[in-house]
């Protein structure tokens, strides 16, 4: 059974015409019911009398937390594509409005059978918008192999506050957001748990637009197909993140990306981590591809002797790819994949103390990377995670990462430990349609290390587990890119030319000339100009000059030349500065000079495509 679970002002409904022959007898008036909580309702296929009272269960625990006592169950079979026969689904409905109604709840119920027509007003607070899925206990004996923390995520039960930088903390449905609307709807987001996405987001078409990225129909969904400018960009942010994480101080490894079900330690973890995996066989052995590289790092260390005096241990790997089998509703664009490419580094620490240190050292590289790659702290949110028990021995240093992240955080409380870690944080960007994805994460974990048998050796010479740290210091490449077009999609909205930053743009520079006639002399502008180090090509084709400066402007090329001869008589450009908005008059080496400055400390690659775009094939569209 899936439910969406509406706070809601009011309701208005009316019934227009029956969907089915056994629909229930109604008659059409339209009905109001007032500070009521809806229940979209989708009973699925196996879904019995058990499911609907566990669901009525749980809708009971919610409605004690807004103080409300008044549901409408609304039969609503768009949530699923795996719907029980009417028949049966219609005795679950009214099982489930039987038990709301011994359990004192004012139950109503929208009649079975029909399309209706609806107008509905939801809550503001955070807590308003709720996704639940209830299974039966024959689904869950019967479910394929899903990991014991996933199971209890979808049932943990979280406390939800907003941490600010004094260090006073807020329940979430009493803080004042004013002024932070973009944390307002992370809080929704997050608290709501509804994942699954019903419109396209706009960064499925830019991708697709400006050949980037798009879906590829020949492999499982949420597995990508990049073009050679979205090849370049993902590249060079892999690149720019490894380069920080080896300055750090990190070891970079390579492990393999499939592992045996079957070996204890792994068993272990796969029930210690939320996430569905991808399984395969070979020959006697049960494989599932990896979902990060903790696996592959773990059994290395595990192989590895050192002692206090190495520590912390810091390892990493850029994954290519980790796998996770995400639901189908909730795999969309670049946000959620089933394939992605994850920068992880672990640091091995002695003891809490040294932990505590390390990771607010990551925690400042994440927001320098982040930075680098183009998004600051005003682009995305923070939350962090932790166990009641953490928080009050550690509410200091909790404390201290929010006051350097600058504003406030959203906190998700648990009463007690459900997964390895005990403290996690991770940046989050919320997008245009109010949709939120984890970028940087890092994470304390207490178990691992003995369930890896990890030891190291301290000054006595005595044997101990050390504490582990997991940081991905970007979260995953996709989501980067995802992040980078919803905010250039923000951009434009507000009037200002959508454009990505200059460093991981495909074309840096384009050259139209005003006539065949100048190409030679374009040729050796661009040969300067690759002679620095910067993206150039040259717009040849037989369209007019209007259209090719249109197609510029399309691609979002940041610096656009037309050449002509008066721009050989004088040597001075007329350069289109893309984010200004104006024609700049520029020698040759201001130009370079001005990219170059976008380019500081970042890595490099040569154009992806022919210089001519004339030679250049068409991707998309």
């Amino acid at each position: 059974m899936r439910i969406l679970q509406l706070h809601s002002n009011y309701i208005e409904y009316k019934p227009i015409q029956k969907e089915i022959a056994m629909a229930e007898e109604t008659d059409k008036e339209t009905k109001r019911l007032e500070e009521i909580v809806v229940l979209f309702t989708a009973v699925e296929e196996g879904d019995d009398e058990t499911v609907a009272r566990r669901a009525i269960e749980e809708v009971k625990s919610f409605l004690e937390k807004l103080k409300v006592n008044r549901i409408l169950i609304y039969p609503y079979a768009h949530l699923s594509s795996n719907l029980a026969k009417p028949s049966e689904a219609l005795k679950v409905v009214k099982a489930m409005e039987a038990n709301a109604k011994a359990e004192g709840i004012e139950t109503h119920r929208a009649p079975f059978g029909w399309n209706k027509q609806f107008t509905i007003s939801i809550k503001g607070h955070p807590l308003a918008e709720q996704s639940r899925v209830i299974s039966s206990a024959k689904e869950e004996k019967e479910a394929e192999k899903v990991s014991e923390a996933l199971k209890a995520e979808e049932k943990l039960e979280s406390f939800w506050y907003i941490l600010q930088p004094d260090g006073k903390m807020v329940p979430v449905e009493e803080f004042d957001f004013r002024g932070r609307e973009n944390l307002e709807r992370f809080a929704k987001y997050e608290i709501s748990k509804v994942r699954a996405s019903q419109q396209m987001p706009p960064h499925v078409p830019l991708m697709k637009r400006l050949e980037i990225a798009d879906y590829e129909a020949g492999s499982d969904p949420g597995n990508i197909r990049w073009y050679p400018k979205g090849r370049l960009i993902k590249s060079l942010i892999e690149q720019y993140v490894t380069a920080k994480v080896i300055e750090y101080g990190a070891m970079e490894v390579e492990t393999p990306v499939m592992y045996d079900f079957s070996h204890p330690s792994l068993a272990d973890y796969i029930n210690r981590f939320p996430a569905r995996q991808y399984l395969l066989k070979s020959e006697d052995k049960e494989l599932f591809l990896r979902f990060a590289a903790c696996f592959g790092q773990f059994l290395m260390v595990h192989d590895t002797q050192f002692s206090y005096r190495h520590m912390p241990l810091k390892v990493y790997e850029l994954t290519r790819y980790s796998f996770r089998r995400e639901k189908s509703g909730e795999v969309v664009g670049l946000r959620r994949l089933r394939a992605f490419t994850m920068p992880d580094c672990h640091a091995f620490c002695t003891d809490l103390e040294q932990a505590k240190k390390e990771f607010v050292t990551r925690f400042k590289l994440c927001i320098e990377v982040l930075e680098g790659i183009g998004l600051s702290r005003g682009d995305y949110e923070a939350a962090v995670r932790f166990t009641k028990d953490f928080y009050e021995e550690n509410k200091d240093f909790i404390v201290k990462l929010v006051k350097i992240f600058g504003k406030p955080v959203l906190v998700e409380m648990w009463k007690e430990p459900f997964f390895y870690f005990r403290l996690k944080w991770d940046f989050n960007f919320v997008d245009n349609q109010d949709k939120a994805a984890a970028l940087s994460t890092d994470q304390i974990d207490v178990e691992n290390a003995k369930r890896y048998e990890i030891t190291y050796v301290d000054e006595k010479g005595e044997k101990h587990h050390p504490l582990i740290l997991h940081c991905s210091p970007s979260g995953a490449v996709e989501r980067c890119i995802y992040a980078l077009l919803e905010k250039a999609y923000q951009q434009q909205q507000k009037g200002e030319p959508p454009m990505l930053p200059v460093w991981l743009s495909p074309t840096q520079v384009r050259i139209i000339p005003m006539s065949d006639k100048y190409i030679e002399h374009c040729e050796k502008i661009a040969e300067k100009l690759e002679a620095n180090q910067i993206r150039v090509d040259i717009d040849d084709r037989p369209l007019t000059l209007q259209k090719r400066v249109r197609g510029a402007e399309m691609e979002w090329i940041p610096y656009i030349v037309v050449a002509g001869q008066k721009e050989i008589e004088s040597e001075v450009l007329p350069v289109r500065d893309r984010k200004a908005k104006q024609i700049h008059k520029m020698k040759l080496e201001e130009l370079i000079s001005e990219i170059q400055s976008h380019m500081r400390d970042k890595p490099f690659k040569p154009l992806p495509l022919p210089k001519h775009v004339s030679k250049r094939p068409q991707f998309y569209g």
